[in-house]
């Protein structure tokens, strides 16, 4: 007795697992953007590395915050 092959299953074109993965975009900041940061606070851009960080002056604390900028907003 022959034992089944594996086969891959065809997707239909209206399956949801069909769907492509899209790329999250990048937030860019300027100097003096007002942003705001769910554990800092409010803030103002200071430095920008291009799309490798931003560095961001809170007040009392300056942080370097790297991309992709997770809980960083522009204001």
């Amino acid at each position: 007795m022959k034992r089944p092959r594996a086969t891959t299953r065809r997707q239909l074109p209206g399956s949801p697992f069909n769907v492509p993965s899209v790329a999250p975009t990048i937030e860019t900041f300027a100097l003096d953007d007002r942003v705001t940061h769910d554990k800092y606070g409010l803030g103002r851009v200071i430095g920008v590395e291009d799309e490798v960080a931003v560095l961001v002056d809170f007040g009392q604390r300056t942080e370097r915050i790297t991309s992709p900028y997770h809980k960083l907003y522009k204001l």
